[in-house]
């Protein structure tokens, strides 16, 4: 792992052991701060999301921004026939967001290896029936 935090050991499997061991941590139980992560969890899947949410911003604003500050580029270059700023708008934004979004997946399930995170569990409820993950219960 290139990436490694102190304090934080690889095991034979791959994932990252933190100091006491990987399940000393209840993810679920844990207070959730933007600015200030509880667990060493929480702050790499920050950075996942911040990291992506400033690509997702120059996706969105960057036509706009390059249109506003080089008007002749942007309408004097053509892209298949488009106008350089209408097509990195119609094409660029709706593509980069669904390269964003596999993207995103893909890192996520990186790191619920790495930390362990099964989302194959079913909890049971109040009645005794398996319930789904937004808190309802499956038939």
């Amino acid at each position: 792992m290139d990436d490694e935090k102190p304090g934080e050991q690889p095991t034979e499997s791959g994932r990252i052991e933190t100091d006491g061991g990987p399940n000393e941590v209840d993810y679920l139980d844990e207070k959730i701060h933007m600015f200030k992560p509880a667990t060493p969890f929480m702050r790499d899947h920050l950075k996942v999301i911040w990291g992506l949410f400033a690509v997702w911003v120059v996706f969105t604003f960057g036509p706009v921004t390059a249109t506003a500050v080089a008007p002749e580029v942007m309408t004097n270059t053509y892209v298949l026939g488009f106008q350089l700023h209408y097509f990195l708008t119609a094409l660029g934004s709706p593509i980069g967001a669904l390269l964003l979004s596999a993207l995103y997946a893909w890192r996520r399930d990186v790191l619920d290896t790495r930390y362990g995170v099964d989302h194959s569990t079913d909890v049971k409820g109040d009645t005794g029936q398996t319930v789904a993950a937004d808190g309802g219960e499956q038939a």
